[in-house]
Parts: C-alpha cells; structure tokens; sequence
C-alpha cells in the first residue's frame, strides 16, 4: 500500500476545465471518498491516478515516487467501475482469476488459485466460485467485480460508483462489507460518489470538489460540523442542512447573509412561529417540515410526537452557521 500526493494537477478537455490546481495527500491506508455533483472532477482525479489521461499540469507521486512518467501497468493500481465488467461466460473463479494470468504477473496456477480462495473469503462467496456469472445477483456480481481488484493486490484502489446500480438494500449491505474489507486489508482506497450517507459511514477523509477545484479536505465529522461554505455544508447531511435567511432568526454576526441550520440544530418549543406542512415517521424519529416565514425548513421531533400537519410551532436555532453573501462561513 502507499500514500498518494496529488500536487498542483490541472486537466482540461479541449476548452473544458476539468480540473485546477488540485492537491491533496491520501494517507497510506486511508479511506479517501471524494464527493461533488457531476462535472466537478471527481472521476478525471481516478483516471490521471491510474494512468488512463495525463496531466496537464502538476504531478501525482505514489510511495513517494513520481508516476508522471509511468504506464497505468506500471502504477499498480486497480479500478472498480460502476457496471460490473465481468466475463458472462466464464465462472466466478476464472473471472477473479483472470487479472493474474496476464503476462505482466504470471503468477504459478498454485498460487492463483490460494490467491483466489482467500478473496472470495473475504468477500464471502466460496460457494459461488464454480457458478457461471450470469447466475449471481447483483450483490454478488458487483463483489466479483471488487474481487477482480483485491486478487491483484495493488498499492492503490479507485474505485468509482461502485454500488451507485445497486438497489437501496444491497447499497446498505455492500457499504458495511467494503467498509470490513477496508479495514482487513489495511489497503489506500479512494472512493468515488455522489452519495452522502457513503461518504458519512465508509471514509476517513472526504474531499469536496466544485467544477474542478478542491474546496475542503478533512474527516466528514469535521466537514459536516465545520464546512468552509455553504456548497460544503450541502454535501454531507440527510436531510441537507437548511439554508434561510440570517434576518429571519435576528441577522447573526456582521457580513452574514444566510443562515444554515442542520435539522438537529432547530429547537422547538420557543422562537420563531412556523406551520407544519409534512410529517414524516421513520420509527425511530420523526421528520417535521415546516414552513417559517414562506421558507421551508426540515427538523427533527421525538419517534412519537403528536403533532400533525397544519399544527404551529416555535423553532429557534440552536449552534446554527452563519455564511456570507458569497457562501463563505463566517465563523
């Protein structure tokens, strides 16, 4: 495994910029998820990494060496796309197979195979390694495609919206297994998603990026609790943070334009005057949504509270974020 420093990288397709001056240093074992709506970088960043685009600008060291110069074979990293890229017609244990009978690694038929069995034990699926793919479901399908990866033993995983076909189960199901697999192998991942509730509860790090630039880079605790901007606070939180007005809660610290509140930070009880619009029971708490002054606004009440839709309530802010005209916090 290795650390990987991206130092100043620039890209740009025809007049398009894809990325600008993007650093940043994955820690050596790290679960690194980088998060951003669709055109922001993300998975250009994965492709200069393996090696699939060049540059424009600046370099990428792995291991403390420069790749700049190396082909995507030479950089030992694998990559594990969104759709599954299996071979139909071939069994489990010749698809995880098949990455080590290239020339490049000409590994012995003993070996491959002991390499073989000990991935689907991680993976959990020995019992599938003489069926045909076809016969997999999803789940299992995207675990060989992960499994393709893993039997190489790279220094580096990309991995890009690998559950983001899955349905809402097996997404649940395959966040925790790569998580433990994560923590197995001790291995560099980098993860690609739109997802936060992936970025909450796999990484150890989360890089935002907007079109092209990396904004903010931390644990997502620190992120969620400190983003620089209101585009950051957007990223992580479900439901999303919510953004009003400052005049509405008294105008905050000088400068400040909105105020962005996490539906945890809303008190009821005092305050303000808002309506219930929406109710929402989710067993273990209840969603309110309110309407405050024409502003919507989502919070959270007690699993079994008895307020109904057109019901008033008071709602006050409680460790809100204040941000300028701009979307800058203002701390």
């Amino acid at each position: 495994m290795a650390e990987v420093v991206l130092d100043g990288l620039s890209k740009s397709f025809g007049k398009v910029p894809a990325l600008t001056g993007v650093s940043m240093t994955i820690p050596d074992g790290a679960f690194v998820v980088l998060l951003g709506p669709t055109g922001a970088g993300k998975t250009t960043i994965l492709r200069l990494i393996a090696g699939l685009n060049a540059p424009d600008a600046g370099d990428i060291r792995i291991g403390g060496t420069s790749v700049a110069d190396q082909t995507p074979a030479q950089r030992d990293v694998a990559m594990v796309f969104q759709q599954y890229s299996l071979y139909p017609h071939m069994t489990v244990r010749d698809n995880l197979s098949f990455p080590l009978r290239s020339p490049m690694i000409a590994m012995p038929a003993d070996q491959i195979a002991l390499r073989v069995a000990k991935v689907a034990e991680v993976l959990r699926i020995p019992h599938k390694l003489d069926n045909k793919a076809t016969a997999l479901s999803g789940g299992e399908m995207q675990r060989v495609s992960i499994g393709r990866a893993l039997v190489r033993n790279p220094r580096i995983y990309l991995m890009d919206e690998p559950l983001s076909s899955l349905d809402a189960k097996l997404r649940a199901e395959m966040r925790v297994e790569l998580k433990r697999i994560h923590q197995d192998l001790g291995a560099t991942f980098l993860y690609v998603t739109h997802d936060q509730i992936e970025a909450m509860t796999m990484a150890s790090h989360v890089g935002v990026l907007d079109q092209g630039r990396l904004v903010q880079f931390g644990s997502p605790r620190d992120i969620y609790e400190n983003p620089v901007s209101s585009y950051v606070a957007t990223r992580l939180g479900q439901p999303r943070i919510n953004l009003l007005p400052a005049a509405l809660f008294g105008g905050g610290p000088a400068g400040a334009s909105q105020i962005g509140l996490r539906p945890e930070h809303i008190r009821l009880g005092d305050g303000q005057p808002a309506t219930v619009t929406r109710v929402e029971h989710l067993g273990d708490q209840t969603r309110l949504h309110l309407d405050l002054a024409g502003h919507a606004l989502v919070t959270l009440a007690a699993a079994h509270t008895a307020l109904a839709v057109g019901a008033p309530v008071a709602v006050a802010p409680q460790d809100p974020l204040w941000f300028d005209p701009s979307g800058n916090r203002i701390r």
